[in-house]
């Protein structure tokens, strides 16, 4: 039975078009038969994860276009009322959606499966990538670093900053507590949560052969797990030294937790890239990279890279190095399907730390 959204949901689509004139029309991508179910994907990096789990079995409707920034898109009346005819969602998780939580609460209160990808992998908090989570990828390597190298910015530059009023206004307005959503960083989790979403499909969809999807799914997961292992060798001729990032917004922890790498700043010091930096925390961060001798500051191809740029200005004689983090690139890229775009964030990671 096809399930419909409520006119007023309906209704709020239209607005939201009208006023933010994003969005394009839901993208299918399947060999799947016409009369198949349908799933719809919010992100585009996930759309491509699970069109490689489900195979044939099921139709695959992908949100977000190639270039979409997650933390401000929203939908389209379209692709709102193709969520509606849907048979299940998978979305993110942890509000990664930010233009899409009342879409996604509304299916769930319409009946339609919704399951978060990032449910069943190992979580980490904001800020912890590379520095507090390592018990498994090295905590001990890491800890004497991090207190010798950075308690002494952190005592000298920022003591005389913490309780100004400008910073505590600066930074009211946005709570980065909690889990880090960015876990599709890391294939080795990308590999747990495609697990769970097949189990989910499986579970939860009528009118699908679930050995057939096994099937599939099994074997995209054991191409995540050597992807795993091949970006383990690409970054293998990385020192200790050189395994240092820093990045156009905090999007890299899981990446940092599970290859060994420490995330000594952000120039956006957030989760989101609906965030500002000032000029004074563009200062600071400046400094920490000179202190640290940082390689290459790290941008976001599917969002602007203006402070990173004011960044390098800043610092001089450094290069900004674009990564594929929140969205696919097109068609004609290196970073075109989920595997393409880890392994060549990987590459040129390594090319920059270790030119």
């Amino acid at each position: 039975m096809r399930r419909h959204f409520s006119p007023l949901l309906v209704l709020f689509a239209v607005m939201a078009l009208i006023a933010a004139a994003c969005g394009s029309d839901a993208e299918v991508a399947s060999d799947a038969p016409a009369d198949a179910p349908t799933v719809v994907v919010t992100t585009n990096i996930l759309g491509d994860v699970v069109q490689n789990l489900v195979g044939s079995e099921m139709n695959v409707v992908t949100i977000m276009p190639v270039g979409a920034d997650p933390h401000d898109f929203q939908a389209s009346a379209q692709q709102v009322a193709a969520i509606g005819e849907s048979q299940a969602m998978i979305v993110n998780g942890e509000a990664f959606e930010e233009g899409l939580l009342d879409v996604i609460e509304q299916a769930e209160a319409d009946g339609i499966p919704v399951y978060e990808a990032m449910s069943t992998v190992s979580t980490i908090e904001f800020g912890e990538g590379g520095h507090d989570d390592h018990d498994d990828h090295g905590d001990e390597e890491h800890d004497d670093h991090e207190d010798e190298e950075h308690d002494d910015h952190e005592d000298e530059e920022h003591d005389d900053h913490e309780d100004e009023d400008d910073e505590d206004e600066e930074h009211d307005d946005h709570d980065h507590s909690g889990a880090d959503p960015h876990f599709f960083t890391d294939p080795a989790r990308m590999a747990v949560a495609a697990d769970g979403i097949a189990d989910f499909l499986i579970a939860n969809v009528e009118g699908i052969d679930g050995d057939a999807l096994r099937t599939s799914a099994d074997a995209y997961i054991a191409e995540l797990n050597s992807l795993d292992s091949e970006v383990e060798e690409i970054l293998a001729s990385l020192s200790d030294e050189q395994r240092v990032l820093v990045t156009n917004h905090e999007v890299f922890g899981y990446f940092a937790d599970r290859y060994d790498f420490e995330v000594v700043g952000a120039v956006i010091p957030g989760g989101s890239t609906a965030d500002g930096a000032s000029a004074q925390a563009l200062a600071e961060l400046a400094e920490i990279v000179q202190a640290e001798g940082v390689a290459a500051i790290f941008s976001d191809t599917s969002s602007s890279d203006e402070l990173a740029q004011t960044l390098a200005d800043e610092v001089g004689d450094i290069d900004v190095v674009e990564l594929f983090s929140e969205s696919l690139g097109d068609a004609d890229s290196d970073g075109s399907t989920y595997l393409d775009m880890v392994r060549a964030n990987a590459n040129r990671i390594a090319a920059a730390l270790g030119a």
